[in-house]
């Protein structure tokens, strides 16, 4: 199964990418918040990046960083299966 981990910015948010994971393919992109059996609490480090310190976790477990643009395309043909379905 491959896992893959991506920084999406958040919904209603100021652009500010936070880590976004996936846990199989076909699955939606969660923020890592949502994924309490993979996330790890954040450094407290001012103005660090959401999701830093289980990106690490995850990485060295093999999870796979793919670019936002690949995540974003899966996104919208997701968005748009949905909307052709209802």
């Amino acid at each position: 199964m491959q896992r893959q981990m991506c920084w999406l910015s958040g919904l209603g948010d100021d652009g500010e990418k936070i880590l976004h994971l996936q846990s199989a393919p076909g699955q939606p992109w969660r923020p890592y918040t949502a994924c309490r059996e993979y996330a790890v609490p954040d450094y407290k480090i001012p103005g660090g990046s959401k999701g830093w310190a289980t990106y690490q976790k995850l990485l060295k477990a093999g999870w796979t960083l793919v670019p936002s643009a690949r995540a974003n395309e899966f996104v919208s043909r997701f968005s748009n299966s949905i909307i052709q379905n209802q």
